[in-house]
């Protein structure tokens, strides 16, 4: 990084922060800062539930993931969380919005009780905690890598940009938040932009891409260029015991005795349902998008925002994300990665290629489009999650009867509590693939809850199912999590329920069996809405049939792209 970069990094972050922490004592109330005072128009929502889905870790960590896996994971933004978007924005949220809720956890308590409200903050907590820890890892990586700085100059460079969004998300809650995402993910789009056309430009475009994969070998090239595929990992044995053979395939496989490998095939389609149900949850269960839906100025607003903002993920995600293809036509076996041995991973692919394919100039153009998609996530997922527990755990068990401003300097002071607890994590991130983490993360915890909001909106189900169903796919979550960590040691599950990709749809049945159950056992409620007051079903807007069909418009394009063009 040379003072061209340095400066580049300052011109396009700098005056975005400035403004942030210049305009942020406007904010005066609760309502201003957890919701905006209800006043973003759709672009702005839009643009913030883009930036704040696309961080940091979508430009390094989906790049690992692609340089892994494949265009499969295209499908968690294409189809997972714009078809959560949409399930969002036209129905699941929209009880909240004319009940002028502040958090979806509140939802759960007038659905289905406190235990539910209370668990979903605390599923939140942990697992948006996980991407905070994630964003830090990601900016360490990069910085380390491509600057070639120690690793005490690149955590402070790390804490600085903690403590720069602290300070204005703490002054100006949602609204400035969401004005700064929109101004960041401009940043964002830009570096992506053009470091997609360096690294396209040294493969060889996409047909160089796909002439290198199949000259390495023509299954790499079948999984990663190709979302029906199944997913095959094959380990060396040559050097294994029969005791350690056995370990490997407690997680499931075959050992092949001719080529002294271990082999495991996991289905295309139960690799591709695992990825849609991760980006569901991410776009329903996660109130860093509900916040900004509850945020938008009309219900006009809430739907166009998720159309508009559909369209510019499948555009940005293309780009960040076949940056991980590019990647691994370029350095097909890890252990070629050009870094230190102790951070070479597939994490280390994007920071790799942007210290040794750009100029100077370019290179702070890429880092500060990183620094730009930290600064959008640190302030949204922090002043999310102060949200809910400020609302939902300090208000509604601890302290009910303060004043409004009482409730306001709580909200405040959680959030680098929040930001910089979530340091905690990155040791154990730093220890092997930061998205396999996160998908175990989300699939034993996240999916029950989605489970949840789905059955909840659109159902009868009983008041008392959520409950059962939680107990019931969260212990089994739980269950998986823990076999996977004592494979070593023990079976606790069949070789067919280890598979990774395998976790989330069952959680996802054992949670809808358990309630559905229940519901048959204890009968079903008068209607998915029997907890909401006759005014708030009155405040209904007719916003015509625009908002719907774009959206689907919209989802559709996602589809076609990930199960005809891609398949």
């Amino acid at each position: 990084m040379t003072a061209i970069d340095w400066i580049i990094v300052l011109a396009l972050n700098g005056p975005v922060i400035l403004y942030a922490l210049l305009k942020s004592g406007s904010t005066r109330d609760s309502k201003d800062w957890f919701l905006a005072g209800r006043t973003l128009p759709w672009w702005i929502v839009g643009l913030s539930l883009y930036a704040t889905l696309v961080d940091s870790t979508d430009l390094v960590v989906d790049s690992g993931a692609t340089y892994g896996g494949g265009v499969k994971f295209y499908l968690i933004n294409w189809i997972g969380c714009i078809g959560g978007w949409l399930l969002l924005a036209h129905g699941i949220i929209l009880p909240m919005y004319r009940s002028g809720m502040y958090t979806n956890a509140e939802y759960l308590e007038s659905r289905f009780g406190l235990s539910a409200r209370v668990t979903s903050v605390l599923v939140q907590v942990l697992y948006r905690t996980v991407i905070l820890g994630i964003i830090g890892t990601t900016n360490f990586l990069t910085l380390k890598i491509v600057c070639g700085w120690g690793d005490a100059m690149a955590w402070t460079v790390v804490s600085c940009i903690a403590v720069l969004a602290t300070f204005y998300t703490m002054a100006g809650g949602l609204k400035m938040v969401a004005i700064t995402d929109s101004l960041q993910s401009i940043v964002m789009i830009l570096a992506t932009v053009v470091f997609f056309f360096i690294v396209a430009n040294e493969v060889g475009g996409w047909s160089g891409l796909q002439a290198k994969l199949t000259a390495e070998s023509a299954e790499l090239e079948q999984q990663m260029m190709h979302t029906g595929s199944d997913v095959i990992t094959r380990t060396d044995a040559t050097a294994l015991g029969q005791a350690e053979i056995e370990k490997h395939l407690r997680l499931g496989g075959t050992h092949d005795e001719a080529t002294k490998q271990i082999v495991h095939h996991s289905p295309a389609w139960l690799a591709c349902l695992s990825l849609i149900l991760a980006g569901l949850a991410y776009s329903i269960v996660n109130h860093t998008q509900s916040m900004r839906l509850l945020g938008a100025r009309n219900e006009r607003h809430l739907k166009q925002s998720v159309a508009f903002a559909g369209v510019v993920l499948i555009g940005a995600t293309f780009l960040a994300q076949s940056l991980g293809l590019f990647g691994r036509a370029l350095f097909p076996d890890i252990d070629t990665l050009p870094v230190d041995e102790s951070i070479r991973s597939k994490d280390a692919i994007f920071p790799v290629m942007v210290r040794d394919l750009t100029s100077a100039g370019l290179k702070g153009l890429i880092i500060a489009g990183v620094m730009a998609a930290a600064f959008s996530t640190y302030d949204s997922i922090g002043s999310t999650l102060s949200a809910l527990l400020t609302r939902d755990v300090y208000r509604r068990m601890i302290a009910p009867d303060r004043d409004d401003a009482h409730y306001l300097a709580v909200g405040r002071w959680l959030t680098p509590i929040i930001i910089f607890g979530s340091f905690l994590y990155i040791p154990a991130l730093l220890s092997g693939g930061m998205i396999d983490f996160y998908l175990k993360v989300v699939s034993s915890f996240v999916v029950p809850l989605l489970v949840v909001y789905l059955i909840g909106s659109f159902t009868r189900a009983h008041r008392s199912s959520a409950l059962v169903g939680l107990v019931a796919g969260g212990g089994f979550g739980l269950y998986a999590f823990a076999a996977k960590s004592f494979s070593d040691t023990t079976a606790l599950l069949p070789p067919a329920l280890m598979d990774g990709n395998a976790t989330g749809p069952v959680t996802f049945l054992v949670t809808t069996l358990a309630m559905g159950i229940n519901t048959l056992i204890r009968g079903r409620e008068n209607s998915p809405l029997f907890w909401q007051s006759p005014d708030a079903l009155g405040q209904a807007e007719d916003t015509g049939k625009l908002p719907l069909a774009l959206g689907l418009a919209v989802l559709a394009l996602g589809l076609f792209l990930g199960f005809v063009i891609f398949i």
